[in-house]
């Protein structure tokens, strides 16, 4: 079991993420951030960011391997559960599941070249 005191490794890919969104205009209200939620249930957030008055949490998942439809339930979900509209996930590339999901529920796929792509 680990402790949430241990501090993850800064990836480059959320770095990368957090200059993306300050480009596209958004605030980057938060990082790393642990929100109880309307279920009791503690959700991790790797970014919450603002633009205008909606709220997004974003996760990051810097592994290389496709993202899969569960993984996308379950930002969905704890979004939902945090009050959160519209959450973005970042990641190499996503399954045609995830992808279907995501269109049908307004969540953001970024790919790690879309993020390089604005520079």
């Amino acid at each position: 079991m680990s402790t949430s005191s241990e501090a993850k490794p800064r990836s480059a890919l959320r770095d990368q993420a957090v200059s993306y969104f300050k480009k596209e205009g958004y605030k980057v209200n938060n990082e790393d951030i642990t929100i109880e939620g309307n279920s009791g249930v503690s959700r991790h957030f790797d970014i919450i960011v603002q633009k205008g008055r909606m709220e997004q949490g974003v996760w990051v998942r810097d592994w290389n391997r496709t993202i899969g439809v569960n993984v996308i339930i379950n930002l969905d979900t704890a979004s939902d559960d945090v009050g959160l509209s519209s959450p973005i996930m970042i990641g190499e590339k996503f399954s045609d599941h995830a992808k279907s999901y995501s269109n049908r529920r307004k969540i953001t796929l970024l790919t790690k070249q879309k993020l390089g792509s604005l520079r």
